[in-house]
């Protein structure tokens, strides 16, 4: 079952807003046993749309669009969809009812200019939408389905996940993709494909082993198309208990998971809380940990001491220790952990310092030295890291390091 995604707007090919629809509705689609064949972004003129619709009706069983569906003179999919299908546009009085109930809610009279939004193509099925004034739309047309949605992200997810899972669902089930992934931490690629790749030389040409890094973790994901005849099920669960027989510990996940979740089920489920002491990172431990619903049964909170005073003021840093062994320092990482578990009364804390760029290194500690510590005073685990990137992922990869550090201790502590 072949699927094309098609983007419209201008603002996506001038960089003014990234495409994150096609992601989004791609990792949606794959749980679902379908993938996307192809992706297209096109401007807002009804002749590039009808062009694109036209190649990705050759090339897909099912077109999914983003965009385009609200009621200025800019949004013009439905008019290219309904020229490409060679129906008429009719005035949907369910549309009108759904606008003005969302606009009364707000306390806005529906214009004139709203009811452009309520002409559809005549043979369309309308999705529901209660996140925003256009509805999606369904159409089945010559043995293809196209279904057009908001550009607005949450607006297309609500779709997807909603009105649309059902008939998603089905066309997944009459012979799409199986999968199963795995998170692996502490190991790069290669040196995971040492270990496990002499054990896969009778997988099946039917299965195929995908590695997809991150920075500090590697996905592993083995997938097959039910079409094959081969008996997935079975085949990828067996060949994948050989992996994560052979890497043992550095599973971290039976799939693809933030780190942040991944610790924070772990400190639940052994009845731990958490708190954190930054400065190099930024608030960004603290800020990937509480993003995750129900992060405030193990999560106290945290403390971003930038400045050599918010480390002794906040956190009773030692002046002498700071003196004596630099700010980036192992000494120095140890007692901003400390200070942490003691403001806050956690069990455990994490803690980074140090200089992710580009400048305030020294020939003592370059730029990228960063120290991260996780414990407490009966037991703490310390790691110093040699990074060699921008800023931006030096700080991505102490956080991640920080987290992997975390779970190593966890671990331990089981």
């Amino acid at each position: 079952m072949n699927v094309s995604f098609i983007g419209v707007g201008d603002e996506l090919l001038l960089g003014q807003v990234v495409d994150t629809n096609s992601v989004r509705a791609a990792e949606y689609l794959f749980s679902l046993g379908l993938s996307i064949r192809k992706k297209y972004c096109v401007q807002d003129r009804p002749e590039e749309i009808i062009k694109v619709l036209a190649q990705a009706s050759l090339d897909s069983d099912v077109i999914l669009i983003s965009g385009g569906l609200g009621p200025t003179r800019d949004d013009i999919t439905k008019e290219a969809l309904a020229t490409f299908l060679a129906v008429p546009l009719v005035y949907s009085n369910r549309c009108e009812l759904h606008v003005k109930h969302y606009l009364e809610k707000r306390g806005i009279t529906m214009n004139e200019i709203q009811k452009v939004q309520c002409y559809i193509p005549e043979n369309a099925e309308l999705l529901e939408n209660p996140l925003g004034t256009a509805l999606g739309i369904f159409i089945e047309h010559g043995g293809k389905v196209y279904c057009a949605m908001p550009g607005v992200p949450y607006e297309m997810d609500f779709i997807l996940q909603n009105s649309l899972s059902e008939r998603l669902g089905w066309l997944g089930r009459q012979g799409g993709l199986l999968h199963e992934s795995i998170l692996i931490g502490g190991m790069g690629e290669t040196a995971i494909a040492e270990i496990i790749e002499p054990l896969l030389t009778d997988l099946p040409e039917a299965i195929k082993l995908a590695y997809l890094p991150s920075i500090g973790t590697v996905t592993l994901r083995l997938t097959g198309d039910e079409k094959s005849g081969v008996d997935l099920k079975e085949s990828i669960k067996h060949y994948m208990g050989r992996i994560k027989t052979a890497l043992d510990k550095n599973v971290l996940a039976d799939r693809s998971l933030p780190l942040a979740q991944i610790l924070g089920r772990r400190l639940k489920a052994l009845g731990l809380t958490v708190s954190t002491a930054e400065s190099c990172t930024g608030g960004l431990i603290s800020h990937r940990i509480s993003s995750h619903p129900g992060s405030s049964d193990y999560f106290l909170g945290g403390v971003v001491s930038y400045s050599n005073l918010m480390k002794e003021k906040v956190l009773s840093v030692p002046e002498q220790t700071i003196e004596e062994h630099g700010v980036v320092s192992e000494e120095t990482v140890k007692m901003m952990l400390l200070g942490a578990c003691s403001v806050s009364g956690s069990d455990i804390a994490i803690a980074s310092t140090g200089i992710a760029g580009p400048s305030g290194g020294t020939e003592e500690n370059p730029v990228g030295t960063i120290w991260i510590a996780v414990g407490n005073s009966k037991q703490m685990r310390v790691k110093k890291l040699q990074l060699k990137s921008d800023r931006t992922r030096n700080i991505e990869a102490a956080t991640n390091q920080s987290f992997l550090l975390a779970l190593e201790h966890l671990q331990y502590l089981q």
